[in-house]
Protein backbone atom coordinates (compact mmCIF):
# COMPACT_ATOMS: atom_id res chain seq x y z
CA UNK A 1 0.00 0.00 0.00
CA UNK A 2 1.18 3.46 -1.00
CA UNK A 3 2.45 5.89 1.78
CA UNK A 4 2.29 2.88 4.60
CA UNK A 5 5.41 2.52 6.37
CA UNK A 6 6.98 -0.18 9.09
CA UNK A 7 9.65 1.30 11.36
CA UNK A 8 11.74 -1.94 12.72
CA UNK A 9 8.96 -4.35 14.61
CA UNK A 10 6.17 -1.20 14.14
CA UNK A 11 3.76 -2.11 11.42
CA UNK A 12 0.14 -0.27 10.91
CA UNK A 13 -2.32 -2.35 11.18
CA UNK A 14 -5.23 -1.34 8.79
CA UNK A 15 -8.53 -1.91 8.65
CA UNK A 16 -9.44 -3.53 4.85
CA UNK A 17 -11.93 -0.79 4.61
CA UNK A 18 -9.79 1.90 6.06
CA UNK A 19 -8.81 4.55 2.71
CA UNK A 20 -5.81 6.13 2.49
CA UNK A 21 -4.55 8.87 -0.02
CA UNK A 22 -1.61 8.01 -2.44
CA UNK A 23 0.37 10.85 -0.69
CA UNK A 24 -0.35 10.62 2.97
CA UNK A 25 2.81 8.88 5.04
CA UNK A 26 1.24 6.46 7.85
CA UNK A 27 4.31 4.75 9.40
CA UNK A 28 4.92 2.40 12.39
CA UNK A 29 2.66 1.86 15.63
CA UNK A 30 -0.63 2.59 14.02
CA UNK A 31 -4.05 1.32 14.00
CA UNK A 32 -6.48 2.41 11.55
CA UNK A 33 -10.05 1.26 12.12
CA UNK A 34 -12.89 0.06 9.58
CA UNK A 35 -13.93 3.20 7.30
CA UNK A 36 -11.31 5.44 8.55
CA UNK A 37 -9.94 7.61 5.99
CA UNK A 38 -6.73 9.57 6.10
CA UNK A 39 -6.49 12.26 3.54
CA UNK A 40 -3.99 14.04 1.63
CA UNK A 41 -0.52 15.40 2.32
CA UNK A 42 -1.15 13.49 6.09
CA UNK A 43 1.66 12.33 8.68
CA UNK A 44 1.10 9.92 10.60
CA UNK A 45 4.01 9.18 12.71
CA UNK A 46 3.93 5.89 14.87
CA UNK A 47 7.53 5.83 16.44
CA UNK A 48 6.59 5.29 19.53
CA UNK A 49 5.68 2.05 21.70
CA UNK A 50 2.33 3.52 22.26
CA UNK A 51 0.36 2.87 19.40
CA UNK A 52 -1.80 5.80 17.17
CA UNK A 53 -5.16 4.80 17.34
CA UNK A 54 -7.80 5.78 14.51
CA UNK A 55 -11.63 5.01 15.43
CA UNK A 56 -14.33 3.21 12.99
CA UNK A 57 -15.76 6.02 10.48
CA UNK A 58 -13.11 8.56 11.54
CA UNK A 59 -11.69 11.04 8.49
CA UNK A 60 -7.82 12.86 8.92
CA UNK A 61 -7.91 15.39 6.40
CA UNK A 62 -5.56 16.88 4.26
CA UNK A 63 -2.41 18.11 5.74
CA UNK A 64 -3.00 16.97 9.22
CA UNK A 65 0.00 15.70 11.62
CA UNK A 66 -0.62 13.21 14.16
CA UNK A 67 2.41 12.36 16.61
CA UNK A 68 2.97 11.35 20.29
CA UNK A 69 5.48 10.94 23.15
CA UNK A 70 6.60 7.79 24.81
CA UNK A 71 4.22 7.36 27.67
CA UNK A 72 1.54 9.60 25.94
CA UNK A 73 -0.47 7.73 23.37
CA UNK A 74 -2.82 9.25 20.69
CA UNK A 75 -6.48 7.75 20.51
CA UNK A 76 -9.02 8.80 18.50
CA UNK A 77 -13.03 8.23 18.97
CA UNK A 78 -15.53 6.59 16.42
CA UNK A 79 -16.85 9.07 13.83
CA UNK A 80 -14.01 11.63 14.39
CA UNK A 81 -13.43 14.63 11.86
CA UNK A 82 -9.87 16.13 12.18
CA UNK A 83 -9.58 19.35 9.77
CA UNK A 84 -7.42 20.11 7.23
CA UNK A 85 -3.73 20.75 8.75
CA UNK A 86 -5.02 20.09 12.31
CA UNK A 87 -2.07 19.09 14.76
CA UNK A 88 -2.97 16.20 17.68
CA UNK A 89 -0.34 15.06 19.74
CA UNK A 90 -0.59 12.50 22.44
CA UNK A 91 -3.87 13.59 23.15
CA UNK A 92 -7.43 11.55 23.50
CA UNK A 93 -10.54 12.64 21.28
CA UNK A 94 -13.76 11.54 21.98
CA UNK A 95 -16.43 10.01 19.86
CA UNK A 96 -18.23 12.28 17.38
CA UNK A 97 -16.23 15.22 17.56
CA UNK A 98 -15.12 17.62 15.28
CA UNK A 99 -11.32 19.30 15.36
CA UNK A 100 -11.34 22.33 12.86
CA UNK A 101 -9.10 23.75 10.60
CA UNK A 102 -5.42 24.29 11.84
CA UNK A 103 -6.32 23.31 15.54
CA UNK A 104 -3.68 22.42 17.75
CA UNK A 105 -4.82 19.86 20.57
CA UNK A 106 -1.43 18.85 22.95
CA UNK A 107 0.13 16.16 25.24
CA UNK A 108 -2.52 14.61 28.00
CA UNK A 109 -5.29 16.76 26.57
CA UNK A 110 -8.51 15.12 26.56
CA UNK A 111 -11.98 16.21 24.15
CA UNK A 112 -15.01 14.70 25.04
CA UNK A 113 -17.59 13.49 22.91
CA UNK A 114 -19.99 15.42 21.06
CA UNK A 115 -17.44 18.22 20.98
CA UNK A 116 -16.51 21.38 18.43
CA UNK A 117 -12.91 22.39 18.58
CA UNK A 118 -12.97 25.39 16.33
CA UNK A 119 -11.04 26.11 13.83
CA UNK A 120 -7.24 27.38 15.03
CA UNK A 121 -7.90 26.98 18.52
CA UNK A 122 -5.10 25.11 21.04
CA UNK A 123 -5.64 23.10 23.48
CA UNK A 124 -2.76 23.34 26.01
CA UNK A 125 -1.08 20.33 27.45
CA UNK A 126 -3.50 18.43 29.97
CA UNK A 127 -6.47 20.26 29.43
CA UNK A 128 -10.30 18.50 29.83
CA UNK A 129 -12.85 19.42 27.68
CA UNK A 130 -16.19 18.01 28.68
CA UNK A 131 -18.76 16.55 26.71
CA UNK A 132 -20.87 18.58 24.38
CA UNK A 133 -19.01 21.53 24.66
CA UNK A 134 -18.00 24.15 21.64
CA UNK A 135 -14.55 25.50 22.35
CA UNK A 136 -12.58 28.37 20.73
CA UNK A 137 -9.52 30.71 21.22
CA UNK A 138 -6.02 30.25 21.71
CA UNK A 139 -5.92 29.12 24.73
CA UNK A 140 -9.10 26.99 23.92
CA UNK A 141 -12.27 27.82 26.28
CA UNK A 142 -15.57 26.19 26.44
CA UNK A 143 -18.43 29.14 25.27
CA UNK A 144 -21.33 27.05 25.58
CA UNK A 145 -22.72 23.44 25.06
CA UNK A 146 -23.66 22.22 21.50
CA UNK A 147 -27.41 21.55 20.36
CA UNK A 148 -28.94 18.23 19.38
CA UNK A 149 -29.03 19.42 16.29
CA UNK A 150 -24.76 20.48 16.06
CA UNK A 151 -24.02 17.05 17.25
CA UNK A 152 -26.19 15.55 14.59
CA UNK A 153 -24.41 17.87 11.98
CA UNK A 154 -21.11 16.26 13.35
CA UNK A 155 -22.59 12.47 13.18
CA UNK A 156 -23.68 13.46 9.20
CA UNK A 157 -19.99 15.11 8.67
CA UNK A 158 -18.31 11.59 9.65
CA UNK A 159 -20.79 9.55 7.60
CA UNK A 160 -20.24 11.98 4.52
CA UNK A 161 -16.68 11.32 4.60
CA UNK A 162 -16.79 7.74 5.18
CA UNK A 163 -18.96 8.07 1.70
CA UNK A 164 -16.32 10.29 0.12
CA UNK A 165 -13.58 7.44 0.81
CA UNK A 166 -15.53 4.91 -0.65
CA UNK A 167 -16.02 7.29 -3.91
CA UNK A 168 -12.23 7.74 -3.77
CA UNK A 169 -11.51 4.13 -3.34
CA UNK A 170 -13.58 3.15 -6.03
CA UNK A 171 -12.84 6.16 -8.62
CA UNK A 172 -9.69 7.71 -8.04
CA UNK A 173 -6.76 7.34 -10.47
CA UNK A 174 -3.79 9.27 -11.77
CA UNK A 175 -3.51 10.81 -15.23
CA UNK A 176 -0.35 10.53 -17.22
CA UNK A 177 -1.56 13.48 -19.62
CA UNK A 178 -3.85 15.53 -18.18
CA UNK A 179 -6.16 17.41 -20.95
CA UNK A 180 -5.59 20.95 -22.24
CA UNK A 181 -7.72 23.69 -22.27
Amino acid sequence: MKGVYALGSMVPRIAASAWIAPNAAVLGNVILHEESSVWFGVTIRGDQPEPITIGARTNIQDGAVLHSDAGVPLTIGESVTVGHQAMLHGCTIGDNTLIGISATILNNSVIGKNCIIGAGTLITEGKHIPDGSLVVGSPGKVVRELTEEQIEGLRQSAAQYVDNAQRFAKDLRPVDDASKL
